[in-house]
């Protein structure tokens, strides 16, 4: 193991932090790449949370977080940066985060360190059958998936998976500024943008619209640019509750490296990993 200015990096089959406790876990030696660990919150003596679970200190949550971009297919340069800025929401928010691209630690085991996983701009078949089962087994057993940008690039022979993200990337244009509407200002994510939000991203255009199979928490206008295909009701972020407890947040924002610098698109972010990992009250009912 090798510890620089906070970064662990192991290689594989090495021994990797047991999440917020500081003791070694073994992983299997895989095909996946070498481990990139990201030890966040060190100052804090929090201990996550097993199978789920979460706690309050002094009002703060306590969980951990895995940040997952492992990619099979585009890799987007503005992976480091949303790293970066999830890991600074951690230790601004009380809570841990490790960032790796090691599909070895989707184990019952492993994933039982942490209250929420986040896709972070993943794309293409990046779990085999083993590991599928896993992670269906972790949000079932009561915890979150957090998806951002690609995440809707990813699984698309996965059914299960399908359903958790809530739908599939088809197109986008060129990048361009455009106009969001805030659908739901109540949900945490939300309550602190403009109710019309300007801002420049790679706008996606899905294979079907995944209103009626979850909460729509931000559409886009696509009168205020081109490319747009989905019409008059465009959803671009939402959130839904998962079978025996688990929950589901996803933004399809977040494709530019400066998305992850912006002040609203990071409370976007904060307010969807609080609230997929149970740490904060959010109501993602179906209408």
């Amino acid at each position: 193991m090798i510890a620089t200015g906070g970064v662990l990096t192991t290689g594989d089959g090495e021994a990797y932090r047991d999440a917020g406790r500081g003791q070694p876990a073994m992983i299997s030696s895989l095909t996946a790449p070498r481990s990139l660990l990201l030890l966040i919150g060190a100052a804090c003596s929090c201990t996550p949370m097993s199978q789920g679970q979460r706690s309050r200190s002094n009002g703060t949550a306590i969980f951990s977080a895995l940040i997952f971009s492992k990619t099979a297919g585009y890799r987007h340069a503005s992976i480091p940066n949303g790293i970066q800025a999830i890991s600074e929401l951690a230790a601004e928010n009380g809570f841990n985060a490790d960032a790796s691209e090691d599909s070895g630690l989707f184990t019952d085991k492993v994933l039982a360190n942490y209250a929420v996983v986040i896709f972070l701009s993943t794309t293409g078949t990046i779990l085999d059958d083993a590991q599928k089962a896993a992670f269906q087994r972790f949000i079932e057993g009561g915890n979150g998936f957090v998806g951002i940008h690609s995440a809707t690039d990813t699984e698309y022979d996965w059914p299960w998976y399908g359903e958790l993200v809530g739908a599939y990337f088809m197109s986008h244009p060129e990048i361009q500024p455009a106009r969001i509407q805030v659908e739901d200002a109540n949900h945490p994510s939300t309550a602190k943008l403009p109710s019309s939000w300007n801002r420049t991203d790679e706008w996606y255009n899905f294979r079907t619209n995944p209103r009626g199979s979850v909460h729509v928490l931000l559409t886009m206008d696509e009168s205020s640019y081109q490319g747009g295909e989905m019409g008059i009701d465009h959803p671009i972020a939402w959130c839904h509750d998962v079978a025996d407890g688990g929950r589901s947040w996803y933004t399809a924002l977040g494709h530019t490296e400066e998305s992850y610098s912006e002040p609203l698109f990071r409370q976007h972010l904060l307010g969807g990993i609080m609230t997929a990992a149970g740490a904060w009250p959010a109501d993602c009912s179906l209408p």
